[in-house]
């Protein structure tokens, strides 16, 4: 979320050169983007560098940074078409042979201007491989890969389709959006496209292959079978000299070069391709055409994140989703990873740890070092994610097969797999399987941390739970040694508890690193007790065990309990043994956020530094009583104190923001007090500041002496204290800044998880929530809390059902349940749709899901909304639902991706939606294409395998065939970049403070390192976009803001999702930069889109869509399309009456402008009436006396004179569009903080600007009312500058 920034001096001409105006033939990295590199010597840093090469174009330039690696070099090199044919080849300089692996900094005599030439290598097997990969891609003869893992069309983006329809629209569609219409499910579907042009037929591995023995001594390493587009096979041998075409047929076996004419040879397989097919060359050429009219951030393979799966998807039947015929689809595996798949078997483990080990002295050092370790989460993420679907489908044979079926574990790929379930009976009496689901959790988050810390000598093995259809699966590196074989009485646990708690471990190697990793975590070193009463100290839980590999390094598992237990939940929550009830919470994991433990230090902090200040005034005060000293040396102390205590708050901010390490945080805040006094010893020794819980009280810890009960008791107490302060400050806080607009409104489930978390609050907390959500703004809090709780109560019955389900069955469960919840409206009695003949081949199955009826399933949501939410559903809950809101969430938690329709809810929904889509008259266009893809959907329908099957006359919302895909939920370990993220802070720092030019290198280091570390294609890059974006508009670099945000966009689509709520945010974005930069129109379908979006993520009225459809209307006051931005006002102003109340401030500010906007539109009448309205609303809020009330009083009187005059001057209507007055409208949005609720409201009433009503811009109204436009050009100058500016403060806060 955006966060509120200082504006700044305005930049000079010669900086914002250097930034836009980039070198002409900037570096292309790897991914075809120009790479800013290291700023520092950004001037001087970058420098060309001549490639020779073998063939035509006999040489190219490329752009080079010294830090960068030859290998890096090598494939931008590989990048340009110019060089596209080559794979297998070396770099020379001066004749000496350069290793791929060392800084272009560490050869020889390379600098600016030197001379490199390429020199093809011959090829051996492996790189043979690599490069029919790589030019198969490259030509587009590689078919659709339907991948295991990602779904249907992952990683799709709109942003292309949405760009190109705005410049197909003049004004007055532009402006044209029909409000009331319902969401719009296709709005997330792609548009369909034509194909891309085809160059070749086939490329295919030979059925010759592989060469026999004979043949390859003499260097046959691969046959190939090329169909070329004219229709002639040629067989290809691949040798280690290149590739030629030989006498082979399908029938005959003869791999020797063919005699000419046809006999062609090449080093590259494209060469050869352009020799034998005539016409490849031209289609070639268009195929890379084709692929550049999308922006390129489009069209990459994401390589460092799992690219978002959409929960709307085309029919099967669709040319999206076109399935094309392609034997090397089979055969690309191979390819990949040779003949006995070794290629890619990775110890994962060995991996990790080493990459841990690697140095982090310099900045050099850790760049590569987070890039290594980003690269290889992305990878393993991928790897466990793959083997856990294997898993969950039964196509791995586990280690023990004769456990129960949770108790199963497996190793697959060199990562260890186990069910996040009880199997074993370790959670027994912490609540069974629903305590290991939720341990499983904790734990990932609690590896992430530790990763996150990076704490020297203690390693943890990389982690990664999968959700998927019900089950969950836990995927670990195998810690080496984790399976030796023990003898009796030796235990492979060194510290912690070994088997339950009655045994405990602490072996003295693991104290002083475990020490430091309590440190950070604010754990307190604290003892406990074996089963014999035996008392052991320990740095950690006693439930995080230390264990030593038989590499010899510290391996810490089990990190689900670094935060004590929730002492109070628990407390209320209990029932004694005798009435197990329904009710009782499901487990006793109820652990806090380490955000909250976080939170409550830095409180402690600031007091105990508050304290510490007023000690060392009173000190300082005696003495200088006792010395006469002179005033300077007093007055110091105040100040120096105010700037100690801006320190720790914003200390705090920072750490609440960044879960980072701690140790750098007293530091930080000690340094302003140094200050506080000259003499030395009165400053504050920041390491006597100690705040650390005991995470082992109240779990069952016996101590043996009074003085241990003593101390437990104490213990004891700082927890209570810190369950209270969730309960008493921090939920009330949270609740409290939304409703007063601190916070920004969450539109979804994810998001208000997020903000939630970040708050330190628990999921479970929710009815508590709910429960302070009183008024107007937070009714629609309430109402998204809601979803919430039933969405998480849904995820949970189905999962119940789902976890034992024969995956062929799952499709008919999921589409019943979603009947039963959603579809109860148009069908109240829905039976499951079981294919028959698939139920008989799992006799032993349970379908339990098929007994499920609405209300037996409205019972088992309510029950678990009370069990783990403590909240009890109103009776009436089902009838108040949002569907497809609802649907969406359940959509994304469970994974499911389903055939996008216009989803029937309730019976009478078909014949409403008919008429309403083509009532709008104004936007033809929209409805002409409404109606089409009804008709086209409805074709695809008709013709499909599912509506011919089930043609059971009572229609249902969803069919078995409806669930196209389900795809896993992914929690991960990896941590995020620091080193990226300190850049990025220093930047903002540095700006703040007014460094300009610091500030901007620091920035651009920040994006580089970004991309670097992450690759692009990643949420953390997207997220990076939009900040920067955001600090370049406000230094009035518009250009490279609009190119930041139109990325953050596109990757955000990509990665997080294209409904995503932080999508939409960059949506809003990006169109008030392009706004800023004079492109309204393209702007306005910028935020068409995104309240499209919003129709989908919220349905109507979201709190922060007043402040768009503010923005909207000024726009268009900005395209001088002035009846239309009436329209926008009026609807900014209906949402506002319907969330804030009628005489709320909000609502009086846009009532203030909409006066205007009535006026500029030539509705004297309703304008007076509407001033009228507003001046009373400040009358009576803000009394007669605000500057508020004095201006609107203003307005009105000469509102009220003009009526009469322009009753006599009904001038030609030309003159009347002349633009004016927009000056006062654009500062009216400062005035109401465009509506966005009270969010700019306190400020925006302090606002200097606004002390006294601008008569000037009164008189330029009514000028232009009356026709006088000499004043016409100035105006208008002003009005743009102040437009975006208070637009860009008012979705900032």
């Amino acid at each position: 979320m955006p966060d509120k920034q200082e504006s700044t001096a305005q930049p000079s001409a010669q900086e914002a050169e250097t930034l836009n105006g980039q070198p002409q033939d900037t570096k292309v990295d790897s991914n075809g983007q120009p790479t800013e590199e290291d700023a520092e010597e950004a001037g001087d840093a970058l420098y060309p560098l001549t490639i020779h090469l073998p063939h035509e174009p006999s040489k190219i330039h490329v752009m080079v940074s010294p830090q960068e690696q030859v290998h890096e070099l090598r494939q931008s090199i590989i990048e340009l078409p110019a060089a596209f044919q080559y794979s297998c080849f070396h770099l020379e300089h001066a004749g000496e042979r350069i290793n791929d692996f060392v800084q272009i900094s560490d050869v020889k005599g390379l600098g600016p201007e030197a001379e490199i030439r390429l020199v093809e290598d011959p090829y051996n097997e492996k790189e043979a491989r690599i490069h029919v990969i790589r030019i198969r891609d490259l030509v587009g003869a590689a078919g659709d890969r339907t991948d295991t893992l990602q779904g249907v069309l992952p990683g799709v983006s709109l942003f292309d389709s949405v760009t190109t329809d705005a410049k197909d629209t003049d004004n007055v569609q532009a402006s044209a959006y029909d409000f009331d219409a319902p969401a719009k499910p296709s709005v997330l579907i792609p548009k369909e496209e034509e194909p891309a042009p085809k160059t070749v037929k086939s490329i295919a591995l030979s059925p010759w292959n592989p060469p026999p023995y004979h043949l390859r001594q003499k260097g046959h390493l691969l046959y190939l079978l090329i169909t070329t587009n004219e229709g002639e096979q040629y067989q290809i041998t691949s040798h280690v000299g290149g590739f030629y075409v030989n006498k082979s047929s399908n029938s005959k076996f003869d791999p020797l070069p063919r005699a000419p004419p046809k006999g062609h040879s090449a080093h590259s397989l494209l060469t050869l391709l352009s020799q034998i097919s005539p016409s490849f060359s031209k289609y070639f050429d268009d195929l890379l055409q084709y692929n550049n009219r999308k922006d390129p951030l489009a069209t990459f393979q994401m390589t460092n994140a799992i690219p978002a799966a959409p929960w709307l998807v085309p029919s099967p039947s669709s040319p999206l989703l076109a399935h094309t015929p392609d034997i090397t689809r089979t055969q690309e595996g191979y390819l990949i990873s040779g003949v006995d798949n070794t290629d890619t078997l990775r110890d994962w483990n060995e991996e990790f740890q080493s990459a841990r080990e690697l140095p982090k002295e310099t900045v050099q050092d850790r760049v590569f070092r987070e890039r290594f370790i980003s690269k290889l989460f992305a990878d393993y993420s991928d790897a466990a994610a793959r083997g856990a679907i294997l898993v969950a489908r039964g196509e791995v044979t586990p280690l023990n097969p004769t456990e129960g079926r949770d108790a199963q574990i497996f190793v697959y790929n060199n990562v260890f797999f186990s069910f996040g379930a009880d199997g074993v009976g370790t959670f027994t009496s912490e609540g069974g399987d629903d305590a290991a689901r939720v341990a499983t959790g904790k734990d990932v988050n609690g590896v992430r941390i530790v990763n996150q810390l990076d704490i020297d000598g203690l390693y943890s093995p990389a982690t990664v739970v999968v959700d998927y259809l019900g089950k969950r699966i836990v995927g670990q590196t195998v810690v080496p040694g984790i399976f030796k074989q023990r003898d009796p009485g030796e235990n492979s646990i060194e510290y912690g508890a070994v088997e339950g708690k009655e045994i405990v471990a602490a072996d003295e190697r693991f104290a002083p690193t475990f020490a430091k990793l309590s440190k950070a975590l604010k754990v307190k070193k604290h003892p406990v007790w074996d089963k014999d009463g035996k008392r052991f100290d320990l740095e950690a839980s006693v439930e995080t065990k230390g264990l030593m590999g038989t590499d010899g390094r510290k391996y810490v598992l089990d990190l689900y309990r670094i935060t004590p237990l929730d002492v109070l939940w628990l407390e209320e929550n209990t029932v004694t043994e005798g009435e197990k009830n329904e009710l009782e919470y499901p487990h006793r994991m109820t652990v806090l956020r380490p955000e909250l433990v976080e939170l409550i230090r830095n409180q402690k902090w600031t007091e105990w530094v508050n304290k510490e200040l007023a000690r060392l005034k009173e000190k300082s005060k005696s003495k200088s009583e006792k010395e006469q000293a002179s005033k300077e040396g007093e007055e110091e102390t105040p100040s120096a104190e105010k700037s100690t205590e801006a320190e720790t708050t914003s200390a705090e901010e920072k750490s609440a923001e960044a879960e980072t390490t701690e140790e750098s945080k007293p530091t930080e805040s000690s340094e302003p007090s140094e200050n506080t006094t000259t003499e030395t010893e009165d400053r504050i020794d920041a390491s006597e500041f100690q705040f650390a819980l005991n995470p082992d009280v109240y779990s069952g810890q016996e101590p043996q002496t009074e003085a241990e009960k003593e101390e437990l008791a104490a213990d004891e107490e700082d927890v209570r204290n810190a369950c209270k302060y969730l309960r008493e400050s921090a939920i009330p806080e949270f609740v409290n800044d939304i409703k007063v607009s601190d916070l920004p409104f969450p539109m979804d489930g994810l998001s208000l998880t997020k903000m939630m978390h970040k708050r330190g609050i628990n999921m479970r907390y929710l009815g508590k929530v709910v429960s302070l959500c009183e008024g107007p703004r937070l009714l629609r809090l309430r109402d998204l809390c809601l979803q919430e709780i039933i969405t998480r109560a849904f995820k949970h019955v189905a999962g119940k059902y789902l976890r034992y389900l024969p995956i062929p069955l799952t499709s008919a469960c999921i589409a019943h349940l979603l009947n039963c919840l959603l579809g109860s409206g148009l069908n109240s009695k829905p039976t499951a749709d079981i294919d028959e003949s698939l139920k008989a081949l799992y006799p032993e199955a349970d379908l339990g899901f098929a007994n499920v009826t609405p209300e037996s399933l409205r019972q088992e949501i309510e029950a678990e909304a009370a069990r783990r939410f403590k909240f009890t559903l109103d009776s009436d809950w089902h009838n108040q639902l949002k569907h497809l809101q609802l649907l969406r969430e359940i959509s994304l938690k469970l994974g499911l991706q389903l055939q996008a329709k216009n989803f029937q809810f309730t019976s009478d929904s078909s014949a409403g939606a008919a008429t309403t889509t083509t009532t709008n008259g104004v936007n033809g266009q929209t409805n002409g294409e409404q109606k089409d893809s009804k008709k086209k959907r409805k074709k695809t329908r008709d013709g499909s395998p599912s509506s011919v099957a089930s043609s059971v006359s009572t229609p249902v919302t969803f069919t078995p065939d409806d669930v196209v895909n389900v795809v896993p939920i992914i929690k991960d370990s990896a941590p995020k970049s620091a080193i990226s993220e300190e850049a990025l802070e220093g930047g903002r720092h540095s700006i703040m403070q007014n460094n300009r030019k610091i500030g901007q290198e620091l920035l651009l280091e920040s994006l580089t390192l970004h991309e670097q570390i992450y690759g692009i294609l990643h949420p953390e890059v997207a997220r990076a976009y939009s900040s920067l974006a955001q600090i370049y508009y406000q230094l009035d670099e518009k250009e490279a803001a609009i190119d930041l945000a139109r990325k953050a966009v596109i990757v955000s689509e990509r990665t997080i999702g294209v409904d995503s709520a932080e999508t939409l945010l960059y949506y809003l974005n990006l169109g008030l930069y392009v706004h800023g930069s004079g492109d309204s129109k393209t702007a306005l379908a910028y935020v068409k889109h995104a309240l499209d979006l919003w129709k989908i993520i919220y349905g109507p009225d979201h709190p922060d869509s007043i402040t768009t459809l503010n923005n909207a209307a000024v726009m268009l006051q900005h395209m001088q399309a002035y009846h239309e931005s009436r329209i926008w006002f009026e609807q900014a102003l209906a949402v506002c009456e319907r969330v804030m109340g009628k005489q709320s401030l909000p609502a009086a500010s846009l009532l203030f402008q909409l006066a205007q906007a009535l006026a500029l539109d030539n509705e004297s009448k309703a304008a007076l009436g509407k001033m009228r309205e507003c001046y009373n609303i400040f009358l009576q809020q803000l009394g007669p006396e605000n500057n508020n009330t004095k201006e609107a009083e203003t307005w009105l009187e000469q509102l009220t004179q003009n009526a009469v005059a322009i009753a006599k001057r009904d001038k030609d209507a030309q003159a009347r569009r002349l633009r004016a007055g927009i000056r006062f409208p654009a500062r009216g949005v400062a005035l109401g903080g465009g509506g966005g609720g009270a969010t700019a409201q306190p400020t925006a009433l302090n606002n200097p600007k606004s002390d006294k009503p601008d008569a000037r811009s009164i008189d330029d109204l009514i000028k232009f009312i009356e026709g006088n436009t000499a004043q016409k050009k100035s105006t208008k100058k002003r009005a743009g500058r102040s437009g975006p500016k208070t637009r860009v403060g008012a979705t900032a806060a």
